[in-house]
């Protein structure tokens, strides 16, 4: 006789959870909006407008590295998010 214990339960919702987040399409951050620019890992909402607002200045983002001419975005960051955004 098989039994679910609470952890394994939690153990399954969370690989469950990592597959979803893991499948999630990547944001164009050269279209997103500041609320949908919030999914990406370390993008809070400051540096989401910072991201719009430099948009608007300096126009789209040429490559993922020219993101960190926006305030609140350095190398570790650029790392962290890279496999979650796109330009197209």
């Amino acid at each position: 006789m098989k039994s679910l214990t609470p952890l394994g339960g939690l153990l399954g919702l969370g690989l469950y959870a990592g597959v979803a987040l893991a499948t999630a399409e990547p944001v164009n951050v050269n279209e997103a909006d500041i609320d949908q620019l919030q999914r990406i890992n370390g993008i809070g909402p400051a540096t989401a407008e910072a991201i719009v607002e430099d948009r608007e200045l300096n126009g789209p983002f040429e490559t993922i590295e020219t993101m960190t001419r926006v305030n609140g975005i350095g190398e570790a960051t650029l790392e962290a998010m890279r496999e979650q955004v796109t330009l197209d």
